[in-house]
């Protein structure tokens, strides 16, 4: 896997230009990503939608509905967000949703802006068959589809994989026996996480074997996300005649819906160390937290690079990094550095765009992060974002 950007895009960025936690997307590395993806959907025919659930940076929905034909959504939310920031409203740019289960009331607020809605069950299906298509009487562009378990496995970590034995995440092939599709115009599969394109051409493969005798029924077809199309090892030119391979025997729309591939090398999160301490090893308390502001750091688990540091004991200065919150556990890692930290000192945390601002929280009512998007080819740079104690206190009674 080739993690290293086209381009050293942060390596001009000053930190102390923004307060601290702050995450900070560059736009000119997002032009880039939405750049490859742009290329693809030309030169596939496929339909590119952004993700939203990994990269929900709004003040950049314009530039993203430059390049792609929409977004896709895992419920009400997302969606209206998509329609309302990311040109789905004003260009009529696509908005599809999908939901592990939808409420009657969110549902029909959904019908009334969203083009393919998603069900994960028949049960839901039949349940809001009859809502549904009155919805499409008033609004004719609307489409329904059902999303598909290919019972095809391709991911390496357990909480990410949608296909592992009794996933409550699509319809496995034996449930479609004696239902009636009428109304329902496409499939939606997902397998992949951070993968390149010959898991995705493995997951085909199996999708036709499985429901091959379904696809001639459709209209479209959802390829789901996963898909690291801007990495700088991904196959795009076999993934583009995959797309249209596929499109053309059997006659339908391909849709992609990438999420980490459209902020891939685009954003880090500025943190401060606050505090010294020694407990069998040197410490650093950080502005920074785990639990609150990096998740996936404890769940995952993964190791998130900073840059100029390293692994412990490869520099002289070996330090245990955590956060200010009461969690024992909210470690971030140990990292070595050249120079010993003092209070005060800025580091950055790499790629930080996806899956992390829009998972933060205020657990123990430690702030938000700042947003701000800087431009690496003109350094222009904006704090879009400010949190303080009504975001906490907001979200509470």
């Amino acid at each position: 896997m080739d993690l290293t950007p086209r381009k050293d895009y942060f390596g001009s960025f000053d930190p102390s230009r923004v307060p601290s936690p702050c995450f900070v997307v560059d736009e000119a590395a997002l032009r880039d990503n939405l750049a490859v993806l742009a290329d693809v959907q030309e030169r596939s025919g496929a339909k590119v939608l952004a993700a939203l659930k990994a990269f929900s940076m709004f003040s950049t929905g314009h530039i993203v509905a430059e390049y792609l034909s929409g977004t896709c959504a895992s419920g009400l939310h997302e969606a209206r967000l998509g329609f309302e920031e990311y040109g789905g409203r004003e260009q009529g740019k696509e908005v599809h949703v999908f939901s592990a289960g939808y409420k009657e009331e969110e549902l029909r607020e959904i019908l009334g802006f969203a083009h393919h809605v998603i069900f994960n069950s028949f049960s839901q299906w039949k349940r809001y068959r009859a809502l549904c298509l009155e919805a499409q009487q008033q609004r004719p562009e609307l489409r329904f589809g059902l999303r598909i378990n290919p019972e095809h496995s391709e991911g390496t970590t357990a909480l990410y994989d949608p296909c592992a034995p009794c996933s409550r995440l699509g319809i496995i092939r034996s449930q479609f026996e004696n239902e009636d599709l009428a109304g329902i115009s496409g499939l939606h599969f997902h397998t992949l996480c951070e993968q390149d394109f010959a898991p995705l051409a493995r997951t085909i493969a199996a999708v036709e074997e499985k429901f091959g005798d379904l696809i001639p029924q459709m209209e479209w077809i959802n390829f789901g996300g996963g898909h690291h199309i801007t990495r700088g090892d991904y196959q795009v030119d076999a993934l583009v005649e995959a797309v249209k391979d596929f499109a053309g025997r059997h006659d339908v729309q391909v849709y992609l819906e990438p999420g980490e591939a459209i902020s891939l090398f685009a954003g880090v999160l500025v943190g401060e160390v606050i505090d010294l301490t020694w407990n069998g090893v040197d410490q650093a308390i950080l502005d920074v937290s785990a639990t609150c502001h990096m998740p996936d750091v404890l769940e995952m688990p993964y190791r998130p690079d900073i840059t100029g540091a390293a692994r412990p004991g490869e520099l002289p200065h070996t330090y245990k990094l955590g956060g200010q919150s009461c969690l024992a556990g909210d470690s971030i890692g140990e990292y070595s550095f050249a120079e010993p930290l003092q209070v005060g000192d800025r580091l950055v945390f790499e790629e930080m765009a996806y899956y992390t601002m829009v998972k933060t929280n205020t657990f123990n009512g430690i702030p938000l992060p700042s947003i701000a998007l800087w431009n690496s080819e003109t350094d222009a740079l904006q704090v879009v974002k400010e949190f303080g104690y009504d975001d906490f206190k907001g979200r509470l009674s």
